[in-house]
């Protein structure tokens, strides 16, 4: 158990997966501030539907910053990464404009490795959604450096999926690797074919429908 600062917010951060935020609130201001003094992560909570502070009990991430854009007016532009998960297990009285709770970490329970074909499974997938997202963004990018970890490795592709809210968090949730990787066979390839064909019109109308070839005579 030890205190963390907290940054509640609508969206969940996966161990392993990196995340760009704009920071623009005093409260916060002051968080990063104080982060990067001591060089210390802080904690991202998902906020409910309603908007309302999480309640003891909820799981978290710890976010490690590594890079940020101080900009004149003082707001900022980061870039974190996610590290360990957490459970809040109480808030702590604190002088800080930001809450601080008192947490304690977790990862996946021993003895609970997917077998070797399911992350074979998941690793083609993995690299076919990427390649859609990319060309659907209009990204060349470099090549992902996907861990090695088995843990790790899973939420990379928790990340890389845009699923409801409630989902990534039962697989940020779930303590068992082979289940989340279970659940994410389940999930990916679905995900895989929507992007694809996603991809595939953006390509068809960044070249005018024409599939890239030189226009026909009389065309304009």
């Amino acid at each position: 158990m030890h205190a963390l600062a907290l940054f509640p917010l609508d969206l969940v951060l996966f161990p392993a997966a990196p995340l760009p935020l704009h920071i623009f609130e005093p409260r916060y201001r002051q968080l990063l501030a104080d982060c990067l003094e001591t060089d210390s992560p802080f904690g991202i909570l998902t906020v409910t539907s309603g908007g309302e502070t999480p309640l003891p009990g909820a799981v978290g991430c710890t976010a490690k910053i590594r890079a940020n854009q101080m900009l004149p007016d003082g707001r900022s532009n980061i870039v974190v990464t996610g590290e360990r998960r957490f459970r809040l297990l109480s808030y702590l009285d604190s002088n800080q404009p930001y809450r601080v709770g008192s947490v304690a970490e977790f990862g996946d329970e021993p003895s609970t490795a997917p077998p070797a074909d399911a992350m074979a499974a998941l690793s083609r997938l993995a690299e076919t959604l990427l390649g859609s997202m990319r060309t659907l963004h209009d990204a060349e990018g470099e090549p992902v450096e996907w861990s090695e970890d088995t843990e790790a490795f899973s939420f990379q592709v928790c990340g890389l999926l845009e699923l409801p809210t409630p989902m990534q968090l039962q697989l940020l949730t779930v303590r068992s690797t082979a289940e989340r990787v279970r659940l994410l066979l389940r999930l990916a390839p679905d995900l895989a074919r929507l992007t694809a064909e996603r991809a595939e019109l953006h390509v068809l109308a960044r070249s005018n429908g024409k599939g890239g070839h030189p226009p026909e005579p009389g065309d304009r």
